[in-house]
């Protein structure tokens, strides 16, 4: 075999992969559009995202518990993603860097709870 061949041969698993999780996907995908219950309701069909209609006026007054919550889930899911760098190097960090990701994490924690106590993610 050529060396083109042996280094073409080591993405095969990929491709393999692609294309069973494509497939896997759009089968998936197909059957719950074909067997999926279709029954639209006044609720469903109705805004979500925003809490109010999106074509209206714009001076009316809006919810801003929506806005909190969207601001509180950033901050969270950012802080999250800030855990992957450290899970990869921890083991080559000193002791030290253990105690700063642990403190981390506790401040992390006091603060979701701190805002679940306040209420900021209660919605009534």
């Amino acid at each position: 075999m050529t060396s083109a061949a042996i280094m073409l041969g080591e993405y095969l698993p990929i491709v393999i992969f692609l294309t069973a999780s494509t497939v896997l996907g759009a089968a998936l995908l197909s059957l719950g559009s074909l067997l999926g219950p279709r029954r639209p309701d006044a609720d469903k069909l109705s805004p979500y995202e925003c809490g109010f209609e999106a074509f209206e006026d714009a001076r009316m007054k809006f919810d801003v518990r929506y806005y909190l919550v969207a601001i509180l889930f950033i901050l969270f899911d950012l802080e999250i993603a800030f855990l992957f760098p450290w899970a990869t190097i921890l083991g080559e960090q000193p002791a030290a860097a253990l105690w700063s990701f642990l403190f981390f994490l506790v401040l992390l924690e006091l603060a979701f709870l701190y805002v679940w106590k306040k209420g900021a993610l209660e919605w009534e």
